[in-house]
Protein backbone atom coordinates (compact mmCIF):
# COMPACT_ATOMS: atom_id res chain seq x y z
CA UNK A 1 0.00 0.00 0.00
CA UNK A 2 1.53 3.63 -0.37
CA UNK A 3 2.30 5.28 1.86
CA UNK A 4 3.06 9.00 2.49
CA UNK A 5 6.00 10.10 3.84
CA UNK A 6 8.45 13.22 4.81
CA UNK A 7 11.00 14.13 2.21
CA UNK A 8 13.15 13.05 5.25
CA UNK A 9 11.84 9.97 5.61
CA UNK A 10 12.28 9.41 1.94
CA UNK A 11 15.93 10.23 1.97
CA UNK A 12 15.91 7.43 4.84
CA UNK A 13 15.19 5.15 2.43
CA UNK A 14 18.14 5.04 0.30
CA UNK A 15 21.31 2.60 0.79
CA UNK A 16 24.51 2.98 0.61
CA UNK A 17 25.75 1.43 -2.57
CA UNK A 18 21.84 1.99 -3.97
CA UNK A 19 21.37 2.60 -7.57
CA UNK A 20 19.23 5.61 -7.74
CA UNK A 21 17.32 7.08 -10.88
CA UNK A 22 15.15 10.10 -11.58
CA UNK A 23 13.33 11.65 -13.96
CA UNK A 24 14.35 15.51 -14.97
CA UNK A 25 14.83 18.07 -17.49
CA UNK A 26 16.06 21.10 -16.15
CA UNK A 27 14.42 21.17 -12.79
CA UNK A 28 11.37 19.70 -14.33
CA UNK A 29 10.45 16.69 -12.94
CA UNK A 30 12.79 16.78 -10.45
CA UNK A 31 12.22 15.88 -6.81
CA UNK A 32 14.23 18.84 -5.48
CA UNK A 33 12.91 18.50 -1.91
CA UNK A 34 13.41 15.11 -1.13
CA UNK A 35 16.96 15.85 -2.92
CA UNK A 36 17.51 18.22 -0.39
CA UNK A 37 16.79 15.89 2.18
CA UNK A 38 19.13 13.58 0.58
CA UNK A 39 22.37 16.15 1.10
CA UNK A 40 20.94 17.22 4.82
CA UNK A 41 21.28 13.09 5.41
CA UNK A 42 24.69 12.95 3.88
CA UNK A 43 25.45 16.26 5.75
CA UNK A 44 24.78 15.15 9.24
CA UNK A 45 25.21 11.16 8.82
CA UNK A 46 27.36 10.14 5.97
CA UNK A 47 25.08 8.26 4.73
CA UNK A 48 23.40 7.44 2.22
CA UNK A 49 26.95 6.64 0.87
CA UNK A 50 29.03 5.44 -2.89
CA UNK A 51 25.55 5.42 -4.52
CA UNK A 52 24.90 5.40 -9.13
CA UNK A 53 23.53 8.10 -9.70
CA UNK A 54 21.92 8.10 -13.16
CA UNK A 55 19.49 10.31 -15.29
CA UNK A 56 19.27 11.30 -19.07
CA UNK A 57 18.79 14.83 -18.94
CA UNK A 58 20.70 17.63 -17.67
CA UNK A 59 19.19 18.42 -13.95
CA UNK A 60 19.36 21.98 -12.11
CA UNK A 61 19.56 25.21 -12.54
CA UNK A 62 23.43 25.74 -13.13
CA UNK A 63 23.40 27.03 -9.19
CA UNK A 64 21.95 25.06 -6.50
CA UNK A 65 18.99 23.17 -7.25
CA UNK A 66 19.38 19.96 -9.87
CA UNK A 67 22.16 17.24 -9.07
CA UNK A 68 24.44 19.26 -8.05
CA UNK A 69 22.86 18.64 -4.09
CA UNK A 70 23.98 15.60 -4.63
CA UNK A 71 27.85 16.27 -5.91
CA UNK A 72 29.16 15.70 -2.25
CA UNK A 73 32.59 13.37 -2.10
CA UNK A 74 31.66 10.23 -0.98
CA UNK A 75 27.89 10.41 -1.29
CA UNK A 76 27.68 9.67 -4.89
CA UNK A 77 30.61 6.53 -6.37
CA UNK A 78 29.29 6.82 -9.94
CA UNK A 79 27.46 9.15 -12.29
CA UNK A 80 25.70 7.95 -15.38
CA UNK A 81 23.67 10.68 -17.51
CA UNK A 82 23.83 12.71 -20.62
CA UNK A 83 24.74 16.08 -19.71
CA UNK A 84 26.35 17.03 -16.49
CA UNK A 85 27.08 20.97 -16.69
CA UNK A 86 24.37 22.12 -14.98
CA UNK A 87 25.57 20.60 -11.45
CA UNK A 88 28.43 22.15 -11.02
CA UNK A 89 29.82 20.55 -7.77
CA UNK A 90 29.00 17.18 -10.11
CA UNK A 91 31.15 18.50 -12.46
CA UNK A 92 33.88 19.27 -9.95
CA UNK A 93 33.85 15.93 -8.92
CA UNK A 94 34.33 14.43 -12.05
CA UNK A 95 37.06 16.75 -13.26
CA UNK A 96 38.73 16.03 -9.68
CA UNK A 97 38.89 12.64 -10.77
CA UNK A 98 37.07 11.56 -7.38
CA UNK A 99 33.84 10.05 -8.76
CA UNK A 100 33.27 7.39 -11.84
CA UNK A 101 31.36 9.39 -14.78
CA UNK A 102 30.19 8.04 -17.82
CA UNK A 103 27.98 10.50 -20.51
CA UNK A 104 26.09 8.96 -22.60
CA UNK A 105 23.40 9.70 -25.26
CA UNK A 106 20.51 10.70 -23.41
CA UNK A 107 18.30 8.73 -25.81
CA UNK A 108 20.29 5.42 -24.93
CA UNK A 109 19.47 5.84 -21.23
CA UNK A 110 15.81 5.83 -21.62
CA UNK A 111 15.89 3.24 -23.92
CA UNK A 112 17.64 1.54 -21.23
CA UNK A 113 15.22 2.52 -18.33
CA UNK A 114 12.83 0.64 -21.24
CA UNK A 115 14.43 -2.19 -21.53
CA UNK A 116 15.47 -2.78 -17.56
CA UNK A 117 11.55 -2.48 -17.14
CA UNK A 118 10.94 -5.17 -19.42
CA UNK A 119 13.44 -7.32 -18.03
CA UNK A 120 14.94 -8.06 -21.47
CA UNK A 121 19.37 -8.29 -21.45
CA UNK A 122 20.01 -5.14 -21.99
CA UNK A 123 19.91 -2.18 -25.35
CA UNK A 124 20.77 -2.55 -28.64
CA UNK A 125 21.49 0.57 -31.15
CA UNK A 126 23.56 1.80 -33.65
CA UNK A 127 24.25 5.45 -31.89
CA UNK A 128 27.63 6.32 -30.66
CA UNK A 129 29.40 3.80 -32.93
CA UNK A 130 32.89 5.23 -33.47
CA UNK A 131 32.02 8.26 -31.30
CA UNK A 132 33.72 8.61 -27.83
CA UNK A 133 30.66 6.06 -26.75
CA UNK A 134 32.13 3.59 -28.84
CA UNK A 135 34.34 1.22 -26.01
CA UNK A 136 36.86 1.00 -28.74
CA UNK A 137 37.06 4.87 -28.21
CA UNK A 138 36.34 6.33 -24.26
CA UNK A 139 33.84 3.88 -23.70
CA UNK A 140 31.62 6.96 -22.40
CA UNK A 141 34.38 7.59 -19.70
CA UNK A 142 35.01 11.31 -18.55
CA UNK A 143 38.12 10.50 -16.57
CA UNK A 144 40.83 8.48 -15.43
CA UNK A 145 38.95 6.38 -12.77
CA UNK A 146 36.31 5.43 -14.57
CA UNK A 147 37.08 1.79 -16.10
CA UNK A 148 35.09 -0.63 -15.84
CA UNK A 149 33.32 -0.95 -19.48
CA UNK A 150 29.86 0.38 -19.79
CA UNK A 151 28.62 -1.06 -23.09
CA UNK A 152 30.38 -3.24 -25.83
CA UNK A 153 30.39 -3.45 -29.43
CA UNK A 154 28.51 -6.64 -30.75
CA UNK A 155 27.49 -8.08 -33.77
CA UNK A 156 24.23 -9.35 -35.07
CA UNK A 157 23.15 -10.33 -38.83
CA UNK A 158 26.69 -9.15 -40.45
CA UNK A 159 26.01 -5.65 -38.86
CA UNK A 160 28.09 -3.95 -35.99
CA UNK A 161 25.94 -2.55 -32.67
CA UNK A 162 26.37 -1.05 -29.19
CA UNK A 163 24.96 -3.03 -26.59
CA UNK A 164 23.94 -1.86 -22.80
CA UNK A 165 23.47 -4.47 -20.63
CA UNK A 166 20.60 -3.65 -18.29
CA UNK A 167 20.67 -3.72 -14.53
CA UNK A 168 18.90 -3.43 -11.66
CA UNK A 169 17.46 0.33 -10.41
CA UNK A 170 17.16 0.04 -6.58
CA UNK A 171 15.35 3.43 -6.11
CA UNK A 172 13.38 5.71 -8.91
CA UNK A 173 12.86 9.58 -8.01
CA UNK A 174 9.60 10.56 -10.15
CA UNK A 175 7.81 14.14 -9.82
CA UNK A 176 4.19 14.96 -10.11
CA UNK A 177 1.30 17.42 -9.86
CA UNK A 178 -1.79 15.88 -8.09
CA UNK A 179 -1.00 12.38 -6.62
CA UNK A 180 -3.93 10.73 -4.69
CA UNK A 181 -4.27 8.47 -1.75
CA UNK A 182 -3.49 5.09 -3.72
CA UNK A 183 -0.62 6.55 -5.81
CA UNK A 184 -2.21 7.64 -8.93
CA UNK A 185 -0.02 10.40 -10.28
CA UNK A 186 -1.03 13.59 -12.86
CA UNK A 187 1.59 15.90 -14.13
CA UNK A 188 -0.70 18.64 -15.35
CA UNK A 189 1.51 21.36 -13.84
CA UNK A 190 4.53 19.62 -15.01
CA UNK A 191 7.00 21.07 -18.38
CA UNK A 192 7.30 18.23 -20.05
CA UNK A 193 6.28 14.83 -18.91
CA UNK A 194 9.32 13.43 -19.06
CA UNK A 195 10.68 9.34 -18.53
CA UNK A 196 8.25 8.87 -15.17
CA UNK A 197 6.39 6.15 -16.07
CA UNK A 198 9.16 3.62 -18.08
CA UNK A 199 11.55 4.80 -14.88
CA UNK A 200 9.24 3.84 -12.48
CA UNK A 201 8.07 0.15 -14.36
CA UNK A 202 12.07 -0.71 -14.36
CA UNK A 203 12.10 0.09 -10.64
CA UNK A 204 9.60 -2.01 -9.66
CA UNK A 205 10.34 -4.59 -12.27
CA UNK A 206 14.31 -4.24 -10.16
CA UNK A 207 12.61 -5.08 -7.28
CA UNK A 208 13.62 -1.58 -6.26
CA UNK A 209 11.28 1.37 -4.92
CA UNK A 210 9.60 4.21 -6.15
CA UNK A 211 9.00 7.50 -4.32
CA UNK A 212 7.02 10.41 -6.09
CA UNK A 213 6.92 13.75 -5.09
CA UNK A 214 3.92 16.16 -5.67
CA UNK A 215 2.80 19.06 -5.06
CA UNK A 216 -1.16 18.10 -4.03
CA UNK A 217 -2.98 15.79 -2.67
CA UNK A 218 -5.96 14.20 -3.41
CA UNK A 219 -8.73 11.77 -1.99
CA UNK A 220 -8.58 8.29 -3.66
CA UNK A 221 -10.75 8.05 -6.92
CA UNK A 222 -11.01 11.84 -7.34
CA UNK A 223 -8.75 11.53 -10.48
CA UNK A 224 -9.73 11.41 -14.14
CA UNK A 225 -8.10 7.96 -14.78
CA UNK A 226 -7.26 9.98 -18.16
CA UNK A 227 -5.30 12.13 -16.31
CA UNK A 228 -3.08 9.61 -14.48
CA UNK A 229 0.31 9.39 -15.73
CA UNK A 230 1.94 7.20 -13.68
CA UNK A 231 -0.56 4.71 -12.10
CA UNK A 232 -0.18 3.85 -8.12
CA UNK A 233 0.63 0.26 -8.78
CA UNK A 234 3.76 1.75 -9.81
CA UNK A 235 4.45 3.94 -6.80
CA UNK A 236 5.44 3.07 -3.07
CA UNK A 237 6.29 5.97 -1.07
CA UNK A 238 4.57 9.76 -1.55
CA UNK A 239 5.69 13.29 -0.55
CA UNK A 240 3.89 15.89 -0.81
CA UNK A 241 5.85 19.13 -0.81
CA UNK A 242 6.25 21.76 1.42
CA UNK A 243 8.67 24.58 0.29
CA UNK A 244 7.98 26.52 -2.61
CA UNK A 245 11.31 25.27 -4.90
Amino acid sequence: MTKIITADQAAALIKDGATVASTGFGLAGWAEEVAQAIEKRFLETGQPKNITLMHASAIGDWKERGTTRLGKEGLVKRWIGAHIGSSANMSRLVAENKIEAYCLPQGSILHLFREIAAKRPGLFTKVGLGTFVDPRLDGGKMNSMTTAPINKVVEFEGEEWLFYPTFPINVALIRGTTVDENGNLTMEKEGPLVEALPLAQAAKNSGGIVIVQAEYLAKAGTLHPKAVRVPGILVDYIVIATKQE
